[in-house]
């Protein structure tokens, strides 16, 4: 238990459901859905198409989505691919014949075909029980009626007032007036309102066949896009087998490639050869074994992780003990000898993710992004849908498994987390911020599994991030990480930089079968909260 003299946010409790998100309307969206009668994925969806709207730099329908659910608390866990594909046309020699060596996040080349819409419409179809034009409802309210910017959008939206300056129509919906609205403005999206308005009367194929798509694709091909009406057409997400490691005698399920959820296995993994219950949780022992072990996951990601439809990804070698063991002999407890991992293709990214459960126990662990804040930002000028940059991700070097190939999934750094044990889910899971969403999983875990902190205080603990390919040995510290420690880090050869923005957000449920009650945590560097009824 905290201390309650000191500034905090206190664990919520509650018996008959709840809902963690990482902005306060949203969260609020979702407790609504669950009293009204909508169940698990009823609420999730609802309050994920209003993040869209009144987070509109983290998430929205022009990105993609990944779901992990417990159907009544069981764990028989089911995995829902929702990530969206490269066009037909694309292969490695178009850009080649035209000197393109990158995929640069501000042209229609780091544009994939979104999967939210789809991944919604399969989801309630199959786990809930409400429409997803009865879903949208909320979120059409504010994107019409308007919604108040909250700090952590507003912070988040003036770092990024460069790029929403490529496309005039994105700067007119997200500079009024030649600049982003105030801390506690009223922001409104009259043309996504209407765009989801349509969705809701038409259904999917209005994103997929119909007026959108046309939109979408008009303006991406005369930007020079390769993107087609059939390439929307074909839209479609999938149910995976999930993949899962075991941790301090739980079950840890993460979704497999072509997302990163193997690389916070593979973490866990590493880390697990060590007494860390032992070691101070904020000391500089700790904190070298985990920047150590991150560059030894992050470095077999970037190197092996791709879509499995395309490209063969080890994952049994990735998931096995051998593996783990091999990389952490590697480590040396007295100084730094990892090398950092290879530079990602992508930029590190930021996204929304919520947790929910119900009173019959169904719970949802649910992410979606449009990966960089605003995306692409490109903006369909007929429909006001913000287009993701996740073909980004991509590699344009044909010999790298992550190489863009028509239909191609990238690699995804987007990961919900499922925790069960035996035959129950005991804890819906997920950390945003881009790259560092593996590492954040394995940080919050082990500061729950080992070192007993509650789910709110697992969240709160400052944060490091070993940046892939940031200098010799870079590695992003909050500024909660002590000063002293640092400087014994740097005595073993680390070197640190203060972070562009606090570090990654986290929602968490955890279900307390014998006691019938349920505890929330909503990380604090976000705008969200966890409530409960």
């Amino acid at each position: 238990m905290r201390n309650l003299e000191l500034p905090g946010r206190s664990v919520a409790r509650s018996m008959n459901g709840m809902a963690a998100t990482s902005h306060s309307l949203a969260t609020l969206t979702a407790i609504n859905t669950l009293q009204d009668g909508g169940n698990a994925m009823d609420a999730a969806v609802a309050a994920c198409a209003v993040q869209g709207v009144v987070e509109p730099e983290s998430t929205g329908i022009g990105g993609d989505c990944f779901v992990l659910c417990a159907p009544r608390g069981s764990s028989d866990i089911v995995a829902f691919n929702g990530s969206g594909r490269a066009p037909n046309a694309a292969t490695a020699q178009w850009y080649a014949d035209r000197g393109i060596e990158k995929l640069e996040r501000f042209t229609p080349h780091s544009v994939t075909v979104p999967g939210s819409i789809d991944a919604w419409t399969q989801l309630l179809r199959d786990h809930g029980t409400r429409s997803l034009g009865d879903m949208l409802q909320p979120a059409i309210r504010f994107a019409r009626d308007g919604y108040a910017i909250t700090e952590r959008v507003a912070a988040d939206w003036e770092g990024e007032i460069e790029a929403l300056t490529h496309d005039p129509v994105t700067s007119g919906i997200f500079l009024p007036n030649g600049k982003p609205p105030a801390l506690g403005s009223v922001h409104s999206q009259p043309l996504l309102a209407a765009s989801l308005e349509m969705i809701a009367e038409q259904g999917r194929d209005a994103f997929y066949k119909g007026a959108i798509a046309e939109d979408l694709v008009a303006h991406l091909r005369e930007l020079g896009g390769l993107h087609s009406l059939e390439d929307f057409a074909a839209a479609a997400g999938e149910y995976v087998d999930p993949i899962k490691s075991g941790y301090k005698g739980y079950d840890i399920y993460q979704c497999p490639p072509n997302g990163q959820g193997v690389i916070a296995l593979l973490l866990l993994n590493i880390l697990s050869g060590y007494d860390l219950a032992s070691m101070d949780a904020m000391g500089a022992e700790r904190l070298h074994i985990e920047i150590e072990a991150m560059r030894l996951a992050y470095g077999a990601r970037d190197a092996q992780l791709a879509d499995p439809a395309q490209a063969e990804v080890p994952v049994e070698k990735l998931l096995s003990a051998d593996y783990a063991a091999e990389l952490r002999a590697t480590i040396k407890l007295d100084r730094s000898a990892v090398p950092p991992a290879p530079a990602p293709i992508a930029a590190h990214a930021d996204t929304v993710y919520l947790s929910v459960v119900d009173k019959d126990r169904n719970a949802v662990s649910f992410i979606n992004s449009t990966f960089n804040s605003f995306g692409s930002g490109i903006t369909g000028p007929k429909s006001g849908v913000v287009l993701q940059n996740r073909g980004g991700a991509f590699s344009v070097d044909p010999e790298h498994p992550n190489c863009i190939a028509p239909g191609k999934r990238p690699m995804h750094t987007i990961i919900p987390g499922m925790v069960a044990k035996g035959d129950r889910a005991v804890m819906p899971f997920g950390v945003m911020g881009g790259h560092y969403q593996a590492a954040g999983h394995a940080r919050f875990l082990t500061n729950l599994l080992d070192y007993g902190l509650d789910i709110q205080q697992s969240m709160d603990m400052p944060r490091i991030f070993a940046l892939p390919g940031e200098g010799e040995s870079e590695v992003e510290a909050e500024s909660g990480v002590p000063r002293e420690v640092l400087s014994k880090l740097e005595d073993m050869g680390h070197r640190f930089c203060e972070p562009s923005k606090p570090i990654g957000g986290s929602q968490a449920i955890h279900i307390d079968w014998e006691n019938g009650t349920l505890a929330g945590g909503s990380d604090p560097r976000k705008d969200g909260c966890a409530l409960g009824y």
